[in-house]
């Protein structure tokens, strides 16, 4: 393959999720592999502002497959927002040597990215790191998969006290706009109701679908919600409304929040990762530039990150049916 690239930057940049680590461990990796040198930027946008570089080699990034969180650390720039601080940030690349750069993160680090290029042609590779798998031109984002299986943990402990106290839990899980945790791992741990941003239930369907499942001898429930849910202004409005309009209720608010984010990456999200890195170092070297890398029919492909900031993700319609059977 053609490389004209000699160095390569990679970034973590927004909120963390699990298997950023093994994707920054496939970059320098795959770098190392080709013969291309690789630098870590650390604190995101910000490092690059600040010229806070570290050089990385294949044993740099030993043992941290394993590890949430990012070890170039994280942190959101309004500098960089400004064409003053992105100026700052290519002098320091340029003094740096570094002529390709890989972003880990979601829409606003590809945002970042996809202005930083237009205005200095510099070449950019996304690959999509974020919970909440709200990123158009992958099945899945890093830290998704992950972040189900943690969810699924914790609702499955949460039962076993709601079915020991006749309780109805509310859960509380994230997804700012988008219902993807909540559907998936509502379906996974068995709840009565599942509440996501795309299907506006409505509080009288809610209270039907509770009398329902008393009325069919269930003695506790379990209702996911999508913190972007619209019935409610939030979760304690949704306790409050149950609380005033159904009699024997014993009702409980359970907020996951910012666990859901942590924890050793689950082997899915590793060869995930793995898979990404090997693709954005690649395609960099291929002359590449302007796209995310992402998973789709089981292949990595590449989509443009104009696609992947302003497309829409949609929800599996196939899972909402689903969910409505399961509930019966």
């Amino acid at each position: 393959m053609p490389n004209r690239i000699k160095k390569i930057g990679v970034l973590t940049s927004g909120g963390d999720a699990p298997g950023m680590n093994a994707a920054v461990r496939s970059v320098v990796r795959t770098c190392a592999y080709h013969g291309v040198e690789c630098v870590g930027v650390y604190r995101g946008y910000q490092g690059m502002i600040e010229g806070d570089f570290k050089p990385m080699d294949a044993r740099s990034v030993r043992g941290i497959i394993n590890k949430g969180g990012t070890i170039l650390k994280s942190a959101r720039s309004k500098e960089f927002r400004t064409k003053e601080g992105r100026e700052k940030a290519f002098k320091n690349i340029v003094k740096e040597g570094i002529d390709g750069l890989v972003v880990i993160g979601g829409d606003g680090s590809f945002t970042g990215a996809l202005v930083f290029n237009k205005e200095y042609d510099f070449p950019v590779m996304g690959i999509p790191g974020t919970i909440d798998n709200d990123i158009f031109g992958t099945t899945h984002t890093l830290g998704f998969d992950t972040a189900l299986n943690t969810v699924v943990d914790a609702i499955d402990k949460i039962r076993d006290t709601a079915s020991s106290h006749n309780r109805l839990f509310f859960i509380e899980v994230m997804g700012r706009d988008v219902g993807h945790i909540a559907l998936n791992t509502g379906i996974a741990g068995g709840a009565e109701e599942i509440l996501i941003p795309e299907e506006d239930l409505g509080l009288e369907r809610l209270k039907e679908s509770l009398n329902k499942s008393r009325t069919s001898g269930k003695t506790s429930s379990i209702v996911v919600v999508a913190e972007g849910d619209k019935i409610g202004k939030n979760i304690f409005e949704l306790k409050e409304y149950v609380d005033e309009n159904m009699e024997g209720y014993d009702v409980r608010v359970s907020v996951l929040g910012h666990m859901q984010r942590g924890g050793a990456p689950s082997c899915f999200d590793r060869v995930l990762a793995s898979r990404m890195g090997v693709k954005a170092v690649e395609s960099l070297l291929d002359g590449e530039t302007n796209y995310m890398v992402g998973l789709l029919d089981n292949k990595m492909e590449l989509t443009p990150l104009e696609n992947a900031i302003k497309g829409k993700t949609k929800i599996n319609l196939e899972l909402l049916r689903v969910s409505d059977i399961m509930s019966t």
